[in-house]
């Protein structure tokens, strides 16, 4: 019997295939998403809209223009809610396979990078070499899209490396990014702080498609020389 050629891709990758959800459909997006800070994908509805604004408002629950730690938690709950499909608490394997699969695709290894919204796709030569997999500048997964540099957000909160992750381990998670966005130590974080640190970053990242710089982020994986 053929083996379908989806999963020959995961295997080939490595991903492990929850029996229960086979085949698991991988949906294809044009622009690139903002990847908050816990992982969640905001897709850009036209060539104009602004998903980092999009997330920020979302999270920012009294409209104050400061997102506070409480706020950053209680969206940070309720994106756990989401991923969290049987509702024990636990977000276990199959449930992170399927954020990684079916919610935000784009933080795989493998997938192409994608423009900002309203940019075009790969130029004519990125067409015919094929380019895909990782940036010119070395970034993977959703440290393309996000303000931090984390490959899987939702992987990363798994503090006790026991394959699941709890809602105490995400919320842990999510006190510990907000102080790094909170490099002034002021309590809350701003929009236009946030979109400069975005800016900063797409700099930060077409200085080094040329260069041999390596990614100076707060929150990088791995430490300098590895």
């Amino acid at each position: 019997m053929a083996i379908p050629a989806l999963l020959l891709v995961l295997l080939a990758a490595g991903a492990s295939v929850p029996a229960s959800r086979e085949p698991i459909v991988v949906r294809g997006h044009a622009w690139a998403p903002f990847i908050s800070p816990m992982g969640e994908p905001f897709r850009a509805r036209d060539a104009s809209d602004d998903t980092l604004a999009r997330w920020f408002r979302q999270a920012d629950r009294n409209q104050d223009g400061n997102l506070t730690l409480q706020e950053m938690l209680l969206d940070t709950d309720r994106f756990f809610t989401t991923i969290d499909t049987d509702h024990d608490g636990e977000i276990d394997p199959d449930e992170l396979v399927q954020y990684e699969w079916e919610i935000a695709p784009d933080i795989q290894v493998g997938s192409r990078t994608r423009p900002a919204p309203g940019h075009s796709m790969l130029g004519a030569s990125d067409r015919m070499s094929g380019h895909r997999a990782q940036a010119p500048d070395g970034l993977q997964g959703a440290a393309r899209y996000g303000l931090l540099n984390m490959p899987e957000p939702v992987a990363a909160a798994d503090a006790d490396f026991n394959r699941s992750i709890s809602l105490s381990e995400f919320r842990q998670a999510a006190m510990a990014r907000f102080r790094i966005l909170d490099g002034a130590k002021v309590g809350y974080l701003g929009l236009p702080q946030l979109q400069a640190v975005r800016l900063a970053v797409a700099a930060d990242r077409h200085r080094r498609t040329d260069q041999d710089v390596p990614d100076a982020r707060i929150g990088s994986p791995l430490p300098p020389g590895n």
